[in-house]
């Protein structure tokens, strides 16, 4: 009687400590994830300035300054996002743009978070 007692009270707080295991390596996913499309953009952001410095000399070809365009759309994304990230209730307005942007067809997050987002399918 004594053993099944002492197991009865052990159980939920090996439950809670599991589930803040698995919280914590959840969160810590979702960070890395953060963490390599940021680096993504940086390094597209990087080589959409050195195409454009090139193009100023006349040396970009058409598909580089079609792919540079493309980059500077993204960015233009991502300072649209950040206005919405200063406004009050941030998490809850953020993941409501999105869904309602995926609603009317408008891509609102930059390429290297959508194709995060597919990966992870």
């Amino acid at each position: 009687m004594f053993k099944a007692r002492k197991f009865i009270l052990r159980a939920p707080v090996r439950t809670i400590k599991i589930k803040r295991k698995r919280s914590s390596v959840s969160l810590k996913r979702q960070m890395l994830l953060l963490k390599i499309a940021l680096h993504q953009e940086k390094d597209e952001t990087r080589e959409m300035l050195v195409i454009y410095r090139q193009y100023t000399k006349g040396q970009a070809s058409k598909q580089q300054l079609a792919k540079a365009n493309e980059q500077f759309l993204d960015v233009l994304k991502g300072i649209g996002l950040g206005v919405f990230a200063v406004m009050p209730f941030a998490p809850i307005t953020i993941p409501v743009v999105i869904k309602v942007g995926q609603w009317v067809g408008v891509d609102i997050l930059p390429s290297s978070f959508s194709d995060l987002k597919t990966r992870r399918r």
